[in-house]
């Protein structure tokens, strides 16, 4: 490629310029593979929130409209009533601009930082009944965001000194899935594809309903030669037999190592060697993680971080 290009880091998001198109890369192992314009990510976000005001808003708040004088102004803060990890700060900040872009904010805390009981993560100052408007909304996706940050968290913490990098998946509430991977990366994490329209990824049913893996990959090749899409080719393997049959077909960028016991995933990871990349799933949780990382995988992945989750508490004050 000989555009030019220049890159700004914000923690594991970058921002590349490239032609005048700003776009959004999600990193994988420090290469960039999910990539959506930022346009894009800024629609889907915008899309996010004003689908959850007209949700929550209707045709109109009806208990401060009915209580609170319209020129009324208020304060209020943000406060932490749990443990852990803080995600969805810079979504908050998208509300209340998007509610009322005369609202004034103060951030204290900013996303990714650790978080107790008391502590104060901003104040919004404003019209009170703007204030109102958007507090479910932010504290609704805060509260999930940050629950996964957390969890992400703590799987990051058991893989330290490894190789593995932990990775989410496509387990995610419908409607809000950039949110969620959001907040994974706010935990440290790293994001999987993110739909799938990004990779080809031969799972069991595909394998089963093609006629076999070779089919199934020789099946996937043409049709990237035929449509011209340039997308990565993964392979999900049930057990030893299927990795060899696998390593038959080149051009495969990661084998899915799914539901093996420690003992196949060492064999599996000797297998396959420098021919292309490993990644474990299934049975990955607290107690397990570690072990599947010191087998040498380079991916674990785990729904568990947007679909087994426990909202951290948070509230919205008013400051009298």
């Amino acid at each position: 490629m000989n555009n030019e290009f220049k890159y700004e880091k914000f923690r594991k998001f970058v921002i590349v310029k490239l032609n005048k198109v700003n776009l959004f890369l999600i990193f994988v192992a420090n290469q960039p593979y999910i990539m959506i314009t930022q346009e894009q990510f800024d629609q889907e976000v915008k899309s996010i929130i004003s689908n959850a005001i007209r949700e929550d808003v209707g045709d109109g708040d009806h208990s401060s409209l009915a209580c609170i004088p319209d020129n009324a102004r208020g304060k209020a803060k943000l406060l932490v009533k749990d443990k852990g990890i803080i995600g969805g700060v810079n979504f908050a900040k998208k509300v209340f601009a998007y509610v009322d872009k005369n609202l004034k904010l103060e951030v204290l805390i900013e996303d990714g930082s650790e978080v107790t009981y008391g502590d104060v993560v901003m104040y919004v100052e404003g019209s009170a009944q703007s204030i109102l408007k958007a507090e479910r909304t932010v504290l609704n996706a805060m509260q999930r965001m940050s629950a996964i940050a957390t969890k992400t968290r703590m799987f990051v913490d058991l893989l330290e000194g490894t190789k593995t990098k932990i990775l989410d998946t496509r387990k995610t509430t419908p409607g809000i899935r950039v949110l969620e991977k959001w907040a994974v990366k706010i935990g440290g994490g790293e994001n999987h594809r993110f739909a799938l329209y990004d990779m080809i990824m031969l799972k069991d049913n595909h394998i089963d309903f093609a006629g076999g893996i070779t089919k199934a990959i020789e099946m996937s090749k043409q049709y990237l030669k035929d449509t011209g899409k340039d997308l990565k080719i993964m392979v999900e393997a049930r057990n030893l037999t299927e990795v060899e049959e696998i390593l038959q077909n080149d051009g495969i960028y990661r084998i899915l190592l799914d539901n093996f016991d420690y003992e196949d995933t060492k064999k599996a990871v000797k297998m396959i060697g420098d021919t292309c990349l490993t990644e474990s799933s299934g049975n990955i949780n607290e107690t397990t993680i570690r072990h599947y990382a010191e087998c040498g995988v380079n991916y674990i992945s785990s729904g568990a971080l947007t679909h087994s989750v426990h909202n951290m508490d948070l509230s919205l004050k008013a400051i009298k």
